[in-house]
């Protein structure tokens, strides 16, 4: 029977949305899944882990700051002691520090970013892609844990209601690495890499002004994250926190829609798992529309409002 041990991140007890999404992605292996949980708020944390698919949820107490390399270590001991078949995390910025080190200590593969997962006659696949985003991998693992971390936003919240069986074990306080606070900057925007809907610019738009338009299109949606190319980061005209491609943030939205993006391969890899795909480019030869499901040709500066207020009208109707 498969039991799938699952890293679950929050903050002060409210679960990412990405955690969440890893609890649906263990749960379409089937058999038990078992949340693991650290830091402050763990116990707030495991509850709605429980009403999400987890029917039991171990928390790592103790510790006055975060480790990866102990917590890693205490994750690999938990998942050996419960003879877990699996290990997941969210591809998030703390998943992808903590997974790898997860696996190392079980001498397992990692398979990373993943945007499926199978269970076949009791064999665990994972579905993956390669080579920024050219080729679609299926693997799998001879390896005794199999290990894997979820592309955001790739895998659907299971909402259970039911309640996780909590336990708790010690957390280890030799780690060589600790964080103690976060200094985050506030600005009340969605992450990118989470956001439903994400509405992003390249050099197309011209100059740092012109992205107020993009602004007012994702806040007309109330539920999208503006992002940004690398060749506008790079010219400084948005923080790098905004960056999709892959040297930025790998988004996987309902809905992206791109706004004077060429296309580059780079771009592309960051985000050709989105649901849906609109380009808004004046240039009709763009490579971006090869891979878009809409197009439009034309002036950004015109069509990016028009459609806010279209978006506006149909949010007025209800």
């Amino acid at each position: 029977m498969t039991t799938t041990l699952v890293f679950v991140e929050h903050n002060d007890g409210t679960c990412r949305r990405a955690a969440l999404e890893c609890l649906g992605a263990a749960a379409s292996l089937g058999g038990d899944v078992v949340a693991v949980l650290c830091g402050p708020g763990s116990a707030d944390a495991a509850a709605r882990a429980g009403a999400h698919g987890a029917a039991k949820a171990v928390v790592l107490a103790g510790g006055d700051a975060f480790s990866p390399d102990a917590v890693a270590k205490d994750i690999a001991a938990v998942a050996q002691d419960l003879g877990a078949t699996a290990f997941l995390a969210a591809a998030t910025s703390r998943g992808k520090d903590l997974a790898p080190r997860v696996a190392a200590h079980l001498d397992s593969v990692l398979f990373s970013d993943c945007t499926a997962l199978s269970n076949e006659g009791g064999a665990l696949h994972a579905t993956r892609p390669w080579l920024a985003g050219k080729a679609i991998a299926h693997c799998t693992s001879d390896g005794p844990v199999f290990c894997a971390t979820t592309r955001v936003n790739s895998f659907p919240v299971n909402e259970t209601g039911g309640a996780a069986e909590v336990s708790e074990r010690p957390a280890s306080t030799d780690g060589k690495v600790k964080v103690t606070g976060l200094a985050a900057k506030e600005s009340g925007k969605l992450d990118v890499a989470e956001a439903p809907v994400v509405v992003s610019g390249g050099r197309g738009l011209k100059d740092p002004e012109t992205f107020a338009i993009l602004d007012e299109l994702a806040a007309a949606f109330g539920n999208a994250a503006v992002g940004a190319s690398r060749a506008v980061v790079d010219a400084g005209w948005r923080p790098h926190s905004e960056q999709v491609g892959q040297t930025g943030k790998v988004v996987s939205p309902n809905l992206y829609i791109a706004v004077g993006i060429s296309g580059a391969i780079q771009h592309v890899a960051g985000m050709k798992t989105s649901g849906t795909i609109v380009a808004i480019n004046k240039d009709a030869d763009a490579p971006i529309f090869k891979l878009a499901d809409y197009g439009i040709v034309g002036d950004a500066l015109e069509v990016v409002p028009a459609l806010t207020e279209a978006i506006k009208a149909v949010k007025a109707q209800g």
